[in-house]
């Protein structure tokens, strides 16, 4: 890819915290189809696997409130939840980090492209995802720990799609570029799932005035509507990590400067990034 056009969900500069906000955003509307597609199927799955989990903790719907004389069943819940959270977007990060590259060039791939699996690393995706979920786990049953963790492990996937790296390297390189300059990736990747928490337990408690409690629907009304939550803020957690990473190599690697040399020299060689195509 010699070509390097300009973006307006990506320019060719570092951004600011609010930018990269807006960039994750924008990232997703330009693929809205195929990524909350694809971020209700995972998130159905995620609501069916946990349900036998919350039996046993006494979580009940609507609220999954805990009950105390079973919390240390609770407390493995909430490890469960957040290793599969932390799953499902690094999943849905095979996807926008496809979407993110080739946005930084000055496109938008096709569904058809997005979905290529020529490319596409899908593989390595579901080793990463794998990996990624099985240390946030770890790391929540240490409570505190799971700040630390979530803020280290988004860029893995990106790293693994975009600059092509090996699986057993990722890890280790999204902790790198989660760290530089004062850990910015990592606290933006915790300030955006803090505001997607807010928004997500806004929209939660204002569905729990829709569902009658004695309705016999209302495992199903539950399961239904945080589906319908979690589609949305999936897929737009899994942009940001495609934007906070092509974006933190424009601030710490000079990315952007490669890029633009690449585009007014014709017939050089392009930087390490891939778009899927």
């Amino acid at each position: 890819m010699n070509q390097a056009g300009p973006s307006d969900v990506l320019p060719l500069r570092p951004l600011t915290t609010g930018e990269v906000l807006d960039a994750a955003v924008g990232l997703l509307r330009g693929h809205a189809p195929v990524l909350l597609a694809a971020g209700a199927l995972l998130a159905l799955a995620e609501q069916l696997l946990l349900l036998p989990l919350r039996e046993a903790a006494g979580a009940t719907p609507p609220t999954y409130l805990p009950t105390w004389h079973r919390f240390g069943h609770y407390w493995l819940l909430l490890a469960a939840g957040a290793a599969v959270e932390v799953t499902i977007i690094a999943l849905l990060g095979g996807l926008t980090s496809r979407a993110a590259g080739a946005a930084l060039l000055g496109r938008r791939l096709p569904v058809r492209r997005l979905l290529d699996p020529r490319g596409g690393r899908f593989a390595g995706v579901v080793l990463v995802a794998g990996a990624a979920g099985t240390v946030m786990f770890t790391a929540a049953l240490a409570g505190p720990v799971w700040f630390v963790a979530y803020a280290i492990l988004g860029l893995a996937v990106p790293a693994l799609v975009l600059d092509r790296l090996p699986v057993w390297q990722t890890l280790a390189r999204s902790s790198v570029l989660a760290c530089r300059a004062g850990l910015r990736a990592g606290l933006i990747r915790i300030l955006g799932y803090l505001i997607w928490f807010a928004i997500r337990a806004g929209l939660g408690l204002a569905a729990l005035n829709l569902v009658d409690p004695g309705s016999p629907w209302l495992l199903a009304a539950t399961v239904a509507g945080w589906t319908m939550i979690n589609a949305l803020v999936y897929p737009t957690l899994a942009c940001l990590d495609a934007v906070l990473h092509v974006e933190t190599r424009m601030r710490t690697e000079g990315l952007d400067i490669a890029l633009r040399r690449t585009a007014a020299v014709r017939d050089r060689p392009a930087p390490p990034l891939a778009v899927g195509t």
